[in-house]
């Protein structure tokens, strides 16, 4: 199907960019993509309508997964932030898993509720339903997949046939609370964000006034794009002032590998890869329009969200548009849980377009 050659084409650059990175993760981006190839085509082989059968285990499954981190010896901290399960041979990021499961559960629990999905108390009741989950992700700490959940969330009610009336009550709602709460936020003994989290909103705003500390990161991804200019410096270059060799960028193969490609490939590569990813966004969502019932729809709406929301955010930090978050680029970044589940969704995607054709 037209969705799965941009997505091995994308996953190609990732393993490649990864390995400019961090050439000795490259084996490992590799065997992510592998796996993850191996479970799409498992999963769209799966009558998809059988596995939604199952969507109250998997929700409890997701819980099980959330709470398993805070297990001694089973739970792995890192940097404050303690988001991985320890499996012996790897390590396992439930909330990854989370966005994946949550489009499965509510796909059948929203399509039952159909003709009720306007009713306030079916809204409470999804509302209810997802609280646990944000809760748990927030309190990892990990408030960029907090935000990435939620809002993939209420695309999910809105690809259920929610009412436009009520998205713009919502929206009408939504952003003076948005901006009330960023203005709190960066108040002084504010009590809703640990101290790092407010000083990333302080440094987005004034990115100048915070450049040796928590602007460090943003700005010089900014640079680094911006010194590819419209070819790139050359793909896996040797320059001594390359954000990567430099280290002006830690980690930058996960949460700002659109560095390295604006570095190192330039305007063309990184319109290459934005490219990419809308071309996937649409095909998922093509494929939902023709998808024979309203769970169909959802799976396939919910995976296009979920790639179009997370690739935004993520390109959105790497060039100072939001606050720094933590956040991978949809089958780029280096991850192997985070892979993997993305190619779950693609899985899940082609098992929804291949059943009008098992049941003409």
């Amino acid at each position: 199907m037209g969705v799965v050659v941009p997505v091995i084409v994308l996953s190609i650059i990732g393993v490649l960019m990864v390995r400019s990175a961090r050439p000795d993760l490259m084996g490992r981006q590799m065997l992510g993509v592998l796996l993850g190839i191996g479970a799409m085509i498992v999963i769209s082989l799966i009558d998809y309508k059988w596995v939604l059968n199952f969507y109250w285990p998997m929700y409890f499954l997701n819980l099980i997964l959330l709470a398993a981190i805070w297990i001694p010896g089973l739970g792995v901290e890192s940097n404050g932030a303690r988001r991985w399960l320890n499996l012996g041979i790897t390590q396992l990021q439930p909330s990854d898993l989370t966005k994946i499961l949550m489009i499965l559960f509510f796909a059948r629990f929203l399509s039952d509720r159909e003709r009720s999905i306007n009713n306030p108390k079916v809204i409470l009741q999804g509302i209810a339903l997802i609280l646990p989950s944000l809760v748990m992700i927030y309190k990892q700490p990990n408030l960029s997949t907090t935000i990435c959940v939620a809002a993939l969330f209420c695309a999910l009610l809105f690809l259920a046939g929610l009412s436009y009336k009520f998205v713009g009550t919502m929206l009408a709602v939504t952003v003076p609370t948005v901006v009330i709460f960023l203005a709190i936020a960066v108040q002084p003994n504010q009590p809703f964000l640990h101290d790092y989290q407010q000083e990333r909103i302080l440094a987005w705003l004034e990115p100048e006034k915070y450049a040796d500390d928590e602007s460090y990161q943003q700005l010089n991804s900014v640079m680094a794009i911006g010194s590819g200019q419209l070819s790139g410096k050359g793909y896996d270059n040797d320059d001594t002032t390359s954000v990567k060799n430099g280290n002006y960028v830690p980690e930058p193969q996960t949460d700002f590998i659109f560095a390295i490609i604006g570095e190192e490939l330039g305007f063309v590569g990184c319109c290459v890869v934005i490219f990419l990813l809308l071309l996937i966004v649409i095909e998922c969502i093509m494929v939902g329009l023709k998808a024979k019932d309203t769970g169909g729809r959802i799976i396939c709406g919910g995976v296009a969200a979920l790639i179009g929301i997370q690739s935004f955010i993520n390109i959105s930090v790497a060039t100072l548009i939001l606050p720094n978050t933590g956040l991978s680029l949809p089958f780029v970044s280096y991850g192997l849980t985070s892979v993997v589940c993305f190619f779950m969704g693609i899985g899940f995607v082609l098992n929804v377009g291949l059943q009008p054709n098992k049941y003409q």
